[in-house]
């Protein structure tokens, strides 16, 4: 996964998710995208707040685990120093 992300000015976040078509058909982008959703919504109130934040899924995410995709998120918004630690 690829994470990018822009002030936007807001108090809050704003966020998109590209899923291309090399990932598979509708019903399998749909679904990367249902799970990159419900991540979000899990680790949303932990976020710092002004941004707009695009993940861009790769094909090889629909072969891992929800836990191992939590992991990877997590070390994405680290990365980019989104996430607050404690």
């Amino acid at each position: 996964m690829l994470l990018s992300l822009r002030d936007n000015n807001l108090p809050w976040n704003r966020y998109g998710f590209v899923v291309g078509k090399r990932t598979g058909a509708a019903v399998s982008r749909n679904r990367c995208k249902r799970r990159l959703r419900a991540l979000i919504d899990g680790i949303h109130d932990c976020l710092g707040q002004g941004y707009d934040i695009v993940i861009v899924a790769k094909p090889a995410m629909l072969q891992q685990p929800y836990s191992e995709l939590r992991r990877i998120v997590n070390v994405l918004f680290q990365r980019a120093r989104l996430l607050k630690v404690g």
